[in-house]
């Protein structure tokens, strides 16, 4: 049995779900290739990997190629934790 409180709020939403589940089967993945795989806006990718970058579940690495400021994310391990005991409560609920 399940009870809801076992979800992850951090992952609620679909834009979240997308980033981290995007991070769990890549290295590292650059702010434009995230925005092309989820099809949103840069505002929309910053506000959310800004909230998964708080609770400590993404990395943010910034940097300069040539004159060119790039942004690429990666999952941490407690985020890789998090999201699999996510995913898992998930699978309870479903009855899988």
């Amino acid at each position: 049995m399940i009870k809801i409180n076992q979800l992850n709020k951090e992952f609620e939403s679909r834009v979240r779900l997308g980033i981290m589940s995007v991070l769990m089967v890549n290295d590292w993945v650059d702010f434009s290739e995230m925005k092309a795989l989820l099809e949103i806006t840069d505002g929309n990718l910053a506000s959310h990997s800004n909230a998964l970058e708080k609770s400590g579940y993404i990395e943010v690495k910034k940097e300069f190629v040539g004159k060119k400021p790039k942004t690429s994310y990666r999952v941490t391990q407690s985020g890789r934790e998090a999201f699999t005991q996510h995913i898992n409560a998930l699978e309870k609920l479903l009855g899988k």
